[in-house]
């Protein structure tokens, strides 16, 4: 905490004139303020993210404000990682063979993919694109960079992520296998590739 508090950070596309923000904190979330927005949003902190944000809450520009930031603002947030799989799923004919056969009708492959997104890991907005998923529900999730379908991660763990995004001393080494998490299978995700001709998707693992 002492490290991040005053930490420079730019966000969105980064020039030599890009805008300099500083991380400021307000006094941590409650532990009734922490069931509120578990209430509300339909989530679980996971232990590490939520002690963290009751020592300090982070405030500025690309900050989840889960104090007194904007309902609809907060659910869209969390909404983007289903919207991005929609989108892709619509306009870049991404599909899982884990998923089972496309559907023939975009409709039906929208609805198949809507419920698959529901029914996984909420993915909890950090910062920016920045996520890390409720499930399990213990310390020590990975923390992912979300794109659509184009996701990575960003850290191993939330304290590995803090010092990757905002330049910290102290990282460590990553480990030779990171906490696999329910439905977003990076590896997975990752297999997938469009073929130059039409766009067709297909998973290399499951040939």
């Amino acid at each position: 905490m002492d490290q991040l508090r005053g930490a420079e950070y730019q966000f969105g596309v980064i020039a030599p004139a890009s805008p300099r923000q500083r991380i400021e904190f307000d006094a941590g979330l409650t532990g009734a303020e922490v069931a509120a927005v578990e209430t509300r949003f339909a989530f679980l902190f996971p232990p590490d993210l939520r002690d963290f944000l009751q020592t300090a809450l982070p405030r500025g520009p690309q900050f989840p404000d889960w104090r007194s930031g904007d309902d609809a603002t907060l659910r869209d947030w969390l909404d983007q990682p289903r919207q991005g799989v929609l989108f892709d799923v619509e306009h870049n004919a991404f599909w899982l063979n884990a998923w089972g056969p496309r559907p023939g009708s975009l409709e039906e492959a929208l609805r198949v993919a809507d419920e698959l997104v529901a029914a996984a890991p909420r993915l909890i907005p950090l910062y920016g694109h920045r996520m890390m998923p409720d499930e399990p529900h213990q310390p020590g999730n990975p923390v992912f960079s979300v794109h659509q379908t184009d996701i990575i991660h960003y850290g191993f763990d939330l304290a590995d992520y803090l010092r990757a995004e905002f330049h910290l001393p102290g990282r460590e080494p990553w480990p030779k296998t990171i906490r696999p998490i329910r439905f977003w299978d990076l590896d997975r995700f990752h297999d997938v590739r469009w073929s130059p001709e039409g766009g067709r998707v297909f998973d290399n693992r499951a040939q």
